[in-house]
């Protein structure tokens, strides 16, 4: 056991190399976004709110990004059942809304990126855009939403009133 580990983290100029690919990527769908980029302590690097975005997503998406670059995993991933619980033990500071992705590169986690304002798709493409303006950086193809807001899981019923 060691007392020092070895740690990456994005600088600034990284944080604006993904807020600007990002950005990109939401003028390309017709999106207009609000885009969050943190370095792996989960502190703000880089963000814009695109004109047209929606002024409630800016804490929404920093939040995202905040979760993801401490949790290591994209955001929306935990069950719906817990979402609540989880927000509420993290004082409000915790999403399972999806757009949130860590930069993750070599098994290091440098930061993340969130997007918001868009659906859940359009926020996570977003999100994968700006990450992958780090070469190396891992896009979580293998991710698959859990949350309420992909399941159609409402306080516990399905839309169709079924558990």
């Amino acid at each position: 056991m060691t007392d020092v580990k070895d740690t990456r983290t994005l600088t600034l100029p990284g944080g604006l190399k993904v807020l600007n690919a990002a950005i990109a990527e939401a003028t390309r769908i017709g999106q207009p976004m609000c885009i969050a980029v943190v370095d792996s302590g989960g502190n703000l690097l880089a963000f814009g709110r695109m004109d047209g975005a929606k002024g409630l997503s800016v804490t929404s998406s920093i939040n995202k990004a905040r979760t993801s670059a401490l949790s290591g995993t994209p955001t929306g991933g935990a069950h719906a059942d817990v979402e609540i619980q989880v927000t509420l033990a993290h004082e409000s500071r915790w999403t399972n809304l999806i757009g949130g992705l860590p930069i993750c590169v070599d098994g290091f986690i440098l930061g993340a990126v969130s997007a918001g304002s868009g659906s859940g798709a359009q926020d996570l493409a977003v999100a994968r855009a700006g990450a992958a303006a780090i070469p190396g950086a891992d896009m979580y193809i293998d991710f698959k939403p859990m949350g309420a807001e992909d399941t159609g899981i409402i306080r516990g019923t399905t839309h169709q009133g079924q558990v």
